[in-house]
C-alpha cells in the first residue's frame, strides 16, 4: 500500500502510536531498522515510516554513532530531513508525533523519538532496548522540534 492509497482514517495518531509500540523491545543496533531485530532512533522512525506509509522517501546515509559532535557548523542533517518529509507542528507534541532532540545548543538535532501522548514517547538508545518513557522536564529541555507524519489528521 502506497502513500497516495491511504486514507485518513487509517492514518490516526493512534495508528502511529499502535505501530511504534510494536517496536518495543527491539535492542539497539547502529543504523539497523529491523523491528525485533535491531534498530537505533532513526531506525525506529524509518520502520515506523514504513509500516504507515509505505517505502521511505530516501535512503539514510551511513552516519557514525558520533555523527553530531563531528558535524560541520550550521549542518543539521536529521532536521533537514525532518524539514523535507514531515509537516512541522506548532506548539506541544500529541500523540503520534514525531520529536527531534538537540543535546547541545551549538550542535545538530541527534535523536529522535515518537510522541505517544499523556506526556509519553517510545525511543530507541544505544545500551538499551526500544522503551516507552515519561517526556520528563531534561527531555522536554532539550526538544529541538516536533513533526508529523503526511496524511494523519488529529493530534
Amino acid at each position: 500500500m502506497t502513500f497516495e492509497t491511504m486514507t485518513s482514517e487509517s492514518m490516526t495518531p493512534e495508528r502511529i502510536v499502535t505501530l511504534a509500540r510494536a517496536w518495543i523491545g527491539t535492542p539497539y543496533r547502529h543504523q539497523a531498522s529491523l523491528k525485533g531485530v535491531g534498530c537505533d532512533c532513526l531506525g525506529l522512525l524509518r520502520g515506523v515510516w514504513r509500516e504507515a506509509l509505505g517505502p521511505e522517501p530516501e535512503a539514510a546515509p551511513p552516519y557514525a554513532a558520533s555523527w553530531a559532535e563531528s558535524a560541520p557548523p550550521g549542518c543539521d542533517p536529521l532536521a533537514d530531513a525532518a524539514a523535507r518529509h514531515l509537516l512541522p507542528v506548532d506548539g506541544p507534541p500529541s500523540a503520534g508525533d514525531v520529536l527531534l532532540f538537540r543535546f547541545r545548543a551549538h550542535l545538530p538535532a541527534r535523536h529522535c523519538a515518537l510522541a505517544t501522548g499523556a506526556g509519553t514517547m517510545i525511543h530507541a538508545h544505544d545500551g538499551a532496548a526500544v522503551t516507552e518513557v515519561a517526556l520528563t522536564a531534561w527531555w522536554r529541555r532539550h526538544l529541538a522540534q516536533v513533526y508529523r507524519f503526511p496524511g494523519v489528521e488529529g493530534g
